[in-house]
C-alpha cells in the first residue's frame, strides 16, 4: 500500500493519545451512557496485548486484578470515541508482544520490571 492510501484509511489520531505498549500500566477513562445520564468510568491495569497496529480496527487489552483476586480484562478500540483519555502510569520492560502468561500468575510473580530511561 502506498503512504497516501494508508493515510486515507487511518482515522484522525487524537492529539492527546499517548504511545502505549504491552507491559504499560494505564488508566483508561471511558464515557458510559446510562439512559440520559453520562459518567466517566476509570479502568486501571496492565496492557497485555495490542492488536491491529495503527489501523482503524486496532485494539488493546487491559487486565487488572479485581476483588478477591479475580482477573478482569477489557478490550478497548484504539480510536474509540467513548475513551476520554488514557494515562500511562508506568512502563515495564517486557520481551513479549502478548503477555497472556500473566493470566496464570498472582502476587509477586505477576510483577513486571520497570523500564528505566536515561535523562538527557
Amino acid at each position: 500500500m502506498t503512504n497516501a492510501l494508508m493515510a486515507s484509511l487511518q482515522p484522525e489520531l487524537k492529539a492527546e493519545f499517548p504511545e502505549i505498549g504491552p507491559g504499560d500500566t494505564v488508566r483508561v477513562h471511558q464515557r458510559i451512557r446510562e439512559g440520559r445520564n453520562e459518567r466517566i468510568q476509570v479502568f486501571q491495569g496492565v496492557v497485555i496485548a495490542m492488536r491491529g497496529g495503527k489501523l482503524p480496527g486496532a485494539t488493546y487489552t487491559v487486565r487488572r486484578t479485581g476483588a478477591h483476586g479475580v482477573g478482569v480484562e477489557r478490550t478497548f478500540p484504539l480510536y474509540s470515541t467513548t475513551v476520554d483519555k488514557v494515562e500511562v502510569l508506568r512502563k515495564a520492560k517486557v520481551r513479549r508482544a502478548q503477555l497472556y502468561f500473566l493470566r496464570d500468575r498472582q502476587g509477586k510473580s505477576a510483577r513486571l520490571k520497570e523500564k528505566r530511561f536515561l535523562k538527557v
